[in-house]
């Protein structure tokens, strides 16, 4: 991509142009903000490093361009392959941490900016800033990129500040401190000082008072001399004088003034070892452009259309279907079509149909799209994802979910095969706003960026929803090599990076992983994903120890499913849910082996129709209850004795179940999870989702599988009260190719998924 890239005159944004470089990205442009008055030394500033330009500052800032490029004129104003943008405006602080447009703001200097460098070079498709942990900055660029349509570069982003203090010093960066203002920084002693004679003193200060050692806390300043980017000369500064602007005690503040500087020519060298020297530097020309006074009005950046809902024609009530769970605080609604032999509006078709009924039923009861905390998005042929993303970002919007918009997992399923229509929505809701979104749009090392209204991650009461992540290398967002084995390894590394993010681990707080497989994965692999899985988590826990802590630790279960196919390719798509208390307390999650006691509404089963293995649970007593029933061919066999032949589970279930012998299954399964819940203390009123995978080749058709689980509830609420189905099943009926507790064995005839919470 050809990138412009923000610079402040420090190391952070320099770094990160020499990392866009190495991943393949050209700079194009530099980009900064100047204060409207150049004689402040310093302004109140959350978003903008403001020291390396006060007074003559922003001349060295303005030098940066100047050396960039070989035999660089920074006053010529010609166009060149690099061109320095500055652009002035008074700053103001933001106690809020999400941005919303407001005129007038410091953000909407950047957006005037970024708009006239877009316009400037229209080849521009990035952005990239030096942020390593501040989530005001980095929501804020975000939020101008995406209103620009460029791609925000983070490379910096989440990164160990003490690994990358390393890299930015062996890796050449020669900055000093321009500004000092943390405990046991002198500004007598310590300004004007390079980063790497301060690195030992400042990892001692990290020690003793918990110190940021890139400055990310505001601890100090700096202003980059020289680094390999500078191909034509490096910054000398000749004299420069301190400024005290606070004698506290305890941190005093100083600024340094340089007082006299100049441009040091020299030889071209490579970046990073690469005999080729980058593309940027072909030109010897550079020019400014000074963007001032711009009417906002004047550069809006074309919005997004918004669903067209008027052209969204009717649909028949028999063709569509709608299930609800029917817990008050957090449930989930699914929705989707029936196929019938009549013509296609194909999968966009479908899928506005449906999110229009999704936004009906919220809009029902009380509710927006802003309530919903994660989506299902099952499509029927992967081939058409961008069309489907096209219609979902048109309902789904950050503007419509200014709390954060929902996680999301996408699948393709054999919803054809089942009788189904193209697209199919779960909904997972909360009628309350206290949900905390995750929601990372820039391409960084640190985990898989979400370029649009779907999130990494989304908690809320003590539940952590993670997006369905991929086996991506963060930095490209590219699949890595190395099969199912290596995808899994990048997939679980990604989760990890989500984890810490909530103050939690994989390893440790996982209530669920459910793993989806493609059928791409060749069967000799299948066996190894869940070694692999299991591995990772127990080096993970290790790590844990070996830091010294100890962790109190969940045993979570686990779903394989067995997919026609994933985004991009993958050949997995990991999905865990973990459990974050709000305070630290011991999780007693209980033991995964059903008790003896026997529950109400047996439906006549007794304690030996089944085996231990056939039921997963992690349950968190009064808080969470998570269920996988995994019915095999061998349980049925059992569950249907008296109507079944001895061959019959060994023919993979190929000939057709009776629709008495599927009746006699769906009891169980009823029965099981009621079993289970009732023991643990919950009931179906907790219930939040409620998913019955099941197989085409299962020959039931799907309004019958659906009749006898719907008339199943009916007998159990019949029975002793416990479920109110009302007019909806509290059920989703979800095909697949495959299912299982295992990823080697995924012939389940049904599994079931359940998810109760008390909160």
């Amino acid at each position: 991509m050809k990138v412009v890239a923000l610079v402040s005159g420090g190391k952070d944004s320099c770094y990160a142009m020499m990392k866009c470089i190495q991943y393949g990205h050209q700079i194009v442009a530099v980009a900064n903000l100047l204060p409207a008055d150049d004689l402040v030394d310093e302004l109140d500033s959350y978003m903008y490093q403001t020291v390396s330009r006060a007074p003559n500052n922003c001349k060295l800032c303005r030098m940066h361009g100047s050396s960039i490029v070989p035999k660089a004129n920074t006053r010529i104003h010609k166009a060149s392959p690099l061109n320095e943008y500055c652009a002035f405006g008074d700053y103001c602080r933001h106690d809020k941490l999400s941005y919303q447009r407001t005129p007038g703001d410091e953000v909407e200097d950047m957006f005037i900016l970024l708009n006239e460098v877009k316009k400037q070079i229209p080849s521009i498709t990035a952005v990239s800033s030096g942020a390593i942990a501040s989530d005001y900055q980095r929501l804020r660029v975000e939020s101008v990129c995406s209103r620009l349509g460029l791609v925000s570069l983070a490379y910096l982003w989440k990164q160990d500040q003490s690994l990358l203090l390393q890299e930015m010093i062996t890796n050449e960066i020669m900055a000093i401190t321009v500004k000092v203002a943390a405990m046991g920084l002198d500004p007598a002693k310590h300004l004007g000082k390079e980063i790497a004679f301060l690195e030992p003193y400042l990892h001692k200060l990290k020690d003793l008072y918990g110190i940021n050692v890139c400055g990310e806390g505001g601890e100090y300043e700096t202003l980059t001399l020289d680094c390999p980017l500078f191909q034509n000369a490096r910054i000398m500064l000749d004299d420069f004088q301190v400024v005290l602007h606070s004698s506290d005690s305890i941190a005093p503040v100083g600024v340094l003034h340089p007082l006299k500087f100049h441009l040091e020519s020299k030889q071209s060298n490579s970046l990073s070892g690469n005999n080729k020297t980058n593309d940027l530097c072909r030109e010897n020309i550079s020019s400014i452009f000074e963007v001032q006074g711009v009417n906002l009005e004047e550069c809006k950046a074309p919005g997004e259309p918004g669903p067209e809902v008027n052209d969204l024609i009717e649909v028949s009530s028999h063709r569509l279907h709608l299930s609800k769970t029917e817990k008050d605080t957090t449930f989930s609604i699914c929705c989707w079509l029936q196929d019938t032999s009549g013509p296609s509006t194909g999968l966009q078709g479908d899928l506005k149909l449906i999110l229009r009924q999704i936004e009906l039923q919220l809009e029902g009861c009380g509710l927006g799209w802003e309530h919903v905390l994660y989506i299902h998005l099952y499509i029927s042929d992967m081939d058409q994802f961008t069309q489907a993303n096209e219609t979902y970002v048109r309902f789904i919007t950050q503007d419509k979910c200014p709390f954060g918009v929902p996680s999301r997992s996408t699948i393709e399923l054999p919803l054809i095969q089942a009788g189904l229509g193209r697209a199919y929505i779960e909904v997972l809701v909360a009628n309350d706003q206290s949900k905390r979104v995750l929601h990372v749009q820039s391409i960084s090392c640190w985990a898989p960026s979400c370029i649009g209204p779907y999130s990494q991650a989304t908690l809320h009461k003590e539940m952590l929803h993670m997006a369905g992540q991929l086996g991506l290398d963060p930095p490209t967002m590219t699949l890595c090599d190395g099969g199912s084995t290596a995808e899994l390894q990048s997939a679980l590394q990604n989760s990890e990076a989500i984890a810490k993010c909530f103050n939690c681990s994989i390893s440790t707080s996982a209530i669920l992983f459910v793993v989806y497989c493609s059928t791409n994965i060749p069967l000799d692999e299948r066996p190894k994903i869940h070694d692999n899985l299991d591995t990772f988590a127990k080096q993970l826990k290790l790590s844990h120890l070996d830091k010294g802590t100890k962790p109190e630790v969940l045993d979570p279960i686990f779903l394989y499913i067995l997919v026609p196919d994933l985004p991009k390719r993958a050949l997995v798509e990991i999905k865990p849910i973990l459990y974050v208390p709000e305070t630290v307390e011991t999780p007693e999650e209980t033991s995964c082996q059903l008790s003896s006691i026997v529950a109400p509404s047996s439906f006549g089963f007794q304690p030996a129709d089944w085996p231990d293995s056939c039921i997963q649970k992690c349950v968190i007593p009064g808080k969470i209850c998570a269920v996988v029933l995994s019915i095999t061919s061998v349980v049925a066999m059992k569950i249907c004795s008296d109507s079944m032949n001895a061959d019959w589970s060994n023919n993979n279930h190929q000939n057709s179940l009776t629709e008495s012998q599927m009746k006699r299954i769906s009891r169980f399964c009823i029965f099981l999870l009621n079993k289970t819940i009732i023991e643990n203390d919950f009931s179906w009123k907790d219930t939040m989702s409620l998913r019955l995978y099941f197989p085409p080749n299962l020959h039931v058709p799907l309004e019958t599988l659906s009749n006898l689980f719907a008339d199943g509830f009916k007998e159990l609420d019949q029975m002793n009260g416990g479920t109110k189905v009302g007019g909806k099943p509290i059920f989703n009926l979800v095909p697949v190719l495959g299912a299982g507790i295992s990823a080697a064995c995924t012939n389940d005839i049904i599994t079931c998924e359940l998810f109760a919470g008390k909160s």
